[in-house]
Formats: C-alpha cells, structure tokens, sequence
C-alpha cells in the first residue's frame, strides 16, 4: 500500500437524521464516540505516520533530473559492456541488477550493477578472462577487485560502477557461484514490484539505516536491499511490514514461493523466492532482528523523522569514561593489537570469534565477563569489562564421586602427594582438592601464552603473536582517540 493510499479514518459519516446527537456540532459517527479519546489518538498517530512518511519520500525518492542522469550513464556503459561482451562470445549478454535497476535506490545512492552473462558452456578460466576484458573496456579506468572470482569497479560521472562476470543460467538452483543467483532477483522482483511498492521499499531502506539494521555485509548482518524488498512484496508495504514485525514470535518463516522447506535454524527465514534451498535473512543476526521489532513499535506509537536518521554520536570524552567507570565499578580491560589487513567481510567474523574465544578463556579461569565488543581501524581490540579481575591464589578442584571406584582413586592418587595442593578431602559424596590458581589477575591470564590456548581468528592470531597491548582499568583510556565514537555506543547503549 501506497503512502498516499492511506485511508484518513477520521472522515466518517455523522449518522441518520434520528441520530440523537446530530446537530450537535460533533462529526464522529456513533462508533467512533463509543470508543472515546482512544479512538481519536489511534486516528491521529495514523495520520502522523502518513505525514512522516510523505516526508521521507520527499527526501528518498530520486527526483526526475536525477533518474535522467543515473539511467543516462546506465544505458551508455551497458552498451559499451554489450559490445565488448559479444566481441569475446557471441551468446553473452549484459543485465542491469540491483535496486538502481529495480528502481528501488535511494535518492544519492550511486550505485549501479552491470552483470555480463556467458553461456554456462564456458570454462571457469575463460569467464574470468572474458569478464575482466569486458570490465576494463567497460571501465578503463577501472581497478579489479575479487568476489567468488575477479571483476572490475569503478568510477563514472560520480556513479560506482561494478562490471561482474556471471554465468547465463535456467535456474538459480544451478548456480556455480553466488553471483549466479544475482539476475533471478532482479528478474522476480521486476514482475512485482510496481511503483507504490518500489517507493515503500525505499522507505524501509531509509528507516533501516536510520535504526542501524540496514546492510548485509557481516560487520552489520543486517537486511539486504533484496531482503528488504522481499518483505514489502510479502506484506504489502512498509506500514503492514511494521506491523508485522511488531508482532513477530521467531522463528518466522516466510515462503513466498510456497516451496516448502523447512531446513533454516534463524530467527528470520525469507526462503529465496529463486532457490528454495537458501534463506535471504540468513545473514541477519538476532539482534537486528529484534532491533526491527523494537523500532517497529516505537514507531507505530510515535512516528517521527527521528527513526530515519541514522546517529553519529560525538566520541566519548576522557572525562565521561572516567564516571562511567567510576559508576559502574567493573574493571574494564581491552586487547589492542593491529587490525588485519583483511575486507571488512573477512574482518569482523575473525574478531568476533577471537573476541568469543577470549571472553570464555577469561570465564573459564574465574574472570567473570560482564559484556565485550569489538572495535577495529588501524588498530583492533577486544574490549569488555569483569566482574571480576582477581582470584585468590587458590581453586577449588571438584573430583569424582567415590563411589566411581576408578576414577576416584587416579584423582587421588594424582593430588596425594602433590605439596601445593590441599587435600584431597571428602565433600559430601566426592573427593575435592584446592590447588594453586594458574592465574590470579586476567591480565596475567591475557599476557600469557595461554591466550594462544583459546578460538582465535587465524589472522587475529597472527596479529597478536607480533605483538599486542593489555589495558586495564584507567588505561583504557588510551581507547579514545581511535574509538571514542564505539567507547560512546559502548556505553550508553540504546536498542
């Protein structure tokens, strides 16, 4: 449904002439007086949100002046891509993909998607080959870059132009890399989408930058443009899209197609209308799920522009850090090292899992983690703070119960005659030991060789064995210069 397709509930009939209240200077029907000021409030944020989203459409929509100039520049380098492309193999083909095809960009997005399609009879190699020919005729000014395989970007009149190889396939099914599947999206949506939905699809994509949901790359693993599109199509606009999502129990399944499969463990499942064996919302990650929702309500309840702008916190000063430290009375600590030297796709998932590998070396030595993130530039850390930050020198080490006749006795013969150890003794049913601790501050844990003993990212890893820093407490203001934005969203977190 069309923004300007909102029905404005507020003009109703006034009632026959026996309606005992006519005259009365009232324009509500009976109903709408039965149900009191409630009805008159639901009426009014109705109205809200329509004005809020004309608003919106006001600055998303690409003015006429503005599709003249990206279509222009569109058509001239999809023609010289065609030439280039049937000089190499005459059975090729270029397609447009991507929302400045599917007309669902944004005003002063610049982004367009060129895709050259080979016959699936052509070797791997040779597609390679033909593809970065093709892009640099396209594009002689252009730069290769590698997805699944190479492909050549650059810029046109102020427009990024990506030129990308792919095979010409019946079947998304078929696929042979991931680009493949790229021309069945843009060929589904184009029989579906029609002008009210595409100007709802741009709304959603400004509401979702403006929450911090929108993008699929795997330092965000939010919602992608064909995701978002999906979801207009499926509940028909961007209102009954909010209103769904406000009332979402994951796990939600959605099947446009009506494949039927049921093979996903993700809090959203949008099966891909062009292969049912992926989910569109796989990347999403529960957060942002859930992120959808909350503002979804918030929304509902309040529409305002506010939603659709996304927020740039000043940094963090050295003096807010400090209260915020003094208030919260946990120790924070941070490991800083230099960022790899990876894409941001290849970046984040590495740090999040050294940054999981850390947080359960530090749980399982008695160093309770509160909370940790990761933050990365020219240099990476591991922040969190502890509950804990030092153990006595001691631990108490259960064993087996005695009953367990073999493995009580090698726990006991293990401790015995271990001097540092006290016991074993009898604890209820088991024997038990407190031996000395290994390590007694997380610091002394975090410089040790025995960080390298939990998951790390293979290139963190790397990274961490030329050298790194650990900061605790006060000194982790030394954050701040690099990552006083990240230390702000740290610590004064919203949904």
């Amino acid at each position: 449904m069309s923004d300007d397709d909102a029905v404005d509930e507020s003009k109703t009939d006034s009632g026959s002439d026996s309606d005992p209240n006519a005259g009365s200077g009232s324009d509500a029907s009976p109903d709408e007086r039965d149900t009191g000021p409630d009805r008159h409030d639901e009426i009014s944020k109705q109205d809200e949100f329509s004005r809020v989203v004309a608003a919106v459409r006001d600055r998303v929509d690409p003015d006429e002046a503005e599709r003249e100039r990206l279509q222009e520049v569109a058509n001239r380098l999809a023609t010289r891509a065609a030439d280039a492309a049937t000089d190499r193999c005459p059975d090729a083909d270029v397609i447009r993909v991507g929302s400045t095809a599917r007309d669902t960009w944004i005003s002063g997005d610049r982004d367009i998607d060129i895709f050259v399609r080979f016959p699936p009879e052509l070797d791997r190699e040779t597609l390679e080959e033909y593809g970065l020919g093709v892009g640099h005729v396209t594009l002689p000014e252009g730069h290769e870059e590698y997805a699944e395989h190479p492909y050549v970007t650059g810029t046109v009149d102020e427009f990024d132009i990506d030129v990308v190889p792919c095979f010409r396939l019946e079947s998304a099914t078929e696929i042979r890399s991931a680009v493949d599947r790229t021309p069945f999206h843009t060929q589904y949506l184009e029989h579906r989408l029609d002008d009210a939905l595409a100007a709802d699809v741009r709304v959603a994509k400004q509401f979702l930058k403006g929450i911090g949901a929108y993008g699929s790359d795997l330092r965000t693993r939010g919602f992608s443009g064909y995701l978002t599109e999906l979801l207009i199509c499926e509940y028909g606009g961007f209102r009954p899209l909010l209103a769904a999502a406000a009332d979402w129990q994951p796990p939600v399944e959605l099947d446009p197609e009506d494949h039927g499969r049921e093979t996903f463990a993700d809090p959203l499942i949008v099966i891909d209308p062009t292969d049912p064996e992926r989910n569109v919302a796989a990347v999403c990650s529960p957060e942002n799920v859930a992120r959808l929702q909350h503002y979804a309500r918030e929304f509902i309840d309040a529409p305002t522009l506010a939603f659709f702008e996304a927020d740039d916190p000043d940094p963090l000063t050295e003096t807010e850090l400090c209260e915020h430290l003094t208030a919260r009375q946990t120790t924070p600590i941070a490991v800083r090292f230099d960022a790899p030297d990876l894409v941001a796709d290849q970046l984040y998932p590495q740090l999040r899992k050294s940054r999981d590998g850390i947080t359960q070396g530090l749980d399982d030595r008695g160093f309770d983690v509160f909370r940790t993130t990761t933050f990365a530039d020219e240099t990476a850390a591991v922040f969190g703070e502890l509950e804990v930050a030092e153990r006595p020198a001691v631990e108490r080490h259960d064993g087996p119960p005695v009953h367990v006749r073999a493995h009580a006795e090698g726990f006991y013969e293990t401790y015995a005659d271990d001097p540092d150890a006290y016991g074993p003794f009898i604890d209820g049913d088991r024997y038990v030991t407190e031996r000395e601790r290994e390590f007694t501050s997380a610091q002394a844990f975090l410089e040790s060789e025995r960080l390298f003993d939990v998951g790390l990212g293979a290139h963190v890893e790397t990274e961490l064995e030329s050298g790194y820093e650990v900061l605790v407490g006060d000194e982790v203001t030394a954050l701040l210069g690099e990552f006083g934005r990240e230390l702000r969203a740290y610590f004064e977190p919203e949904p």
